[in-house]
């Protein structure tokens, strides 16, 4: 099997001119793509760094990002991919978890100084030697520089280096869970993983080298690297990038390129129906919307085809599973936004109770996988692969999820979703759901509110449409008239200017709950 940079090579030769990248930062050719990671890959050589050994890449996205992924592969360097939301004490956890002997990145990010805390990690302790300093998007294998050691000045000759690239199945990226609560762990990835994921994005979407993909994703994560660094180059196909998520600059980037597929989370879609931009917007050209990352709202989803007529799209999986069912362009509606597709056969999906029995057969319970789209573990991580797998060595997601007669899964919520209220298990999205088709809603997170009598009470987090005011009440008043079950109704209403977003672009849930927890702390 190819590596990701044999084929970029190829279009280098083949496509030289043909746009690999479209975005914000420029355009980037297939033949720069190529040169540039290239050049890169020889520059990290001369520093000494060693095959095998680790490179934090912490890179806004756009194709500055997919260069120094690429260049790092062609070095036989691992990545581990850091958020470009990261902040001080993730980015510590990180780097020393993986050993990272080099950072590449901006000299600031947002009030981060990360020159200064290179200079504390490496003071602390931790085998850092060289940080690459990227300002620009396509400066990587051009004007970067590092501020560490000196670089040493034998290059290698064009052999040596080819000779050190990693292969398909060799070890290429580490990258971590979301980081929503606690200190994220690091999922390691293999190349023949995405790329047997890519075969399922092609058949599921009916994909062709003639779409214009745009993915909002940060690059590290699993939902990103298929829709922006694998499927898209394996296709031949342009990728529309923007370093920073905006709904205004997504919506005219879309006309501008006339994209095809576009690639976001839930939270980002949603952000994109509540722009008064996407009326005055041309989005003709769009023809799917593949999301997920978290259960996907059906009446926001249903309102996405209705104005845009454009299918929506999932996989349903996790950074660790990459997928264990998807729903196609030949489902019913009904099927695309009521489940999350049908399992996925070659995964050969199980579900499990909380004793690690197998209950598949009873139709609910926490579904695991075995197949080529899993990862290998977490990287030096005995404690974590432990809950990881169940004792058959079945590969868990962490998640609740019923299976129908015909294949078709639907996910429940995460375990950490559940709402329990005196012993009734409530599911977090489906109150975000119902609280979301109030007009005055934006976006809404449901976590639990800690109460001394029933254990938990549900508690909703909401931002607001511009101008628009609610109260408890109102939101009540609005899910009667409704008809929406009265257990999923808020007991708590907090409005937030911006609800907190994780480092995938999804809504950090711990950060809500932790904040629940100092509210219902201070009113007892």
């Amino acid at each position: 099997m190819l590596s990701l940079a044999d084929r970029i090579d190829a279009l280098g030769r083949a496509r030289p001119e043909a746009h690999a990248f479209l975005g914000d930062a420029g355009a980037l050719s297939w033949r720069d793509y190529a040169a540039r990671s290239e050049r890169f890959a020889a520059q990290l050589a001369a520093l000494g760094l060693a095959p095998g050994e680790r490179v934090a890449v912490m890179l806004p996205d756009g194709p500055g990002v997919h260069i120094a992924f690429v260049g790092c592969e062609k070095a036989g360097l691992v990545v581990m991919g850091i958020g470009p939301r990261a902040g001080r004490e993730e980015i510590r956890h990180l780097v020393a978890k993986s050993g990272a002997v080099a950072l590449v990145s901006r000299a600031a990010v947002r009030e981060l100084d990360l020159r200064a805390l290179f200079a504390e990690l490496k003071a602390s302790g931790m085998p850092l030697r060289e940080h690459i300093v990227v300002e620009q998007q396509l400066e990587l294998g051009e004007a970067c520089y590092s501020n560490g050691s000196a670089a040493s000045a034998a290059q290698l000759e064009p052999a040596e280096l080819a000779a050190r690239r990693l292969g398909a199945e060799d070890l290429f990226l580490l990258n971590s869970t979301s980081g929503t609560t606690g200190l994220p762990k690091c999922v390691t990835h293999h190349q023949a993983r995405w790329f047997h994921f890519h075969e399922l994005a092609v058949e599921s979407g009916e994909l062709t080298p003639a779409d214009v993909f745009m993915s909002v994703l940060p690059a590290p994560f699993g939902f990103g690297l298929w829709t922006a660094h694998f499927t898209p180059t394996a296709l031949g196909a342009p990728c529309v990038l923007l370093e920073r998520f905006s709904p205004e600059a997504t919506l005219a980037a879309i006309e501008r390129h006339r994209v095809s597929v576009l690639a976001a989370v839930s939270t980002q879609f949603i952000m994109l129906l509540n722009s008064p931009a996407l009326e005055r917007s041309d989005l003709s050209s769009l023809r799917a919307l593949y999301t997920g990352g978290e259960a996907v709202p059906y009446e926001r989803a249903l309102e996405w085809e209705q104005r845009t007529g454009s299918l929506v799209l999932q996989f349903y999986g996790s950074n660790e599973t990459g997928a264990l069912s998807r729903t196609t362009t030949r489902d019913s509606q009904e099927k695309r936004l009521t489940t999350a597709g049908r399992v996925i056969d070659a995964m050969r999906v199980r579900l499990f109770d909380e004793a690690g029995n197998d209950v598949t057969a009873s139709g609910h319970g926490f579904p695991a996988c075995r197949g080529a789209l899993a990862c290998r573990g977490y990287y030096d991580d005995v404690t974590a692969n432990a809950k990881l797998y169940t004792r058959g060595g079945w590969l868990l997601t962490g998640d609740v999820a019923r299976l129908d007669a015909d294949g078709y899964l639907a996910v429940v919520g995460r375990t950490a979703d559940f709402i329990i209220r005196g012993g009734k298990n409530i599911s977090g999205p489906a109150v975000e759901d119902a609280v979301a088709s109030h007009p005055a809603v934006a976006l809404a997170a449901a976590v639990a509110w800690p109460d001394p009598v029933f254990g938990e009470r549900v508690c909703v987090y909401a931002e607001l449409r511009a101008g628009a005011s609610l109260t408890l009440d109102e939101l009540t008043r609005h899910l009667a008239a409704r008809g929406t079950t009265r257990e999923w109704w808020p007991e708590r209403l907090v409005v937030l200017e911006q609800l907190p977003r994780a480092s995938g672009g999804k809504v950090a849930k711990g950060e809500l709950r932790a904040d629940a927890r100092r509210r219902a702390a201070e009113v007892r």
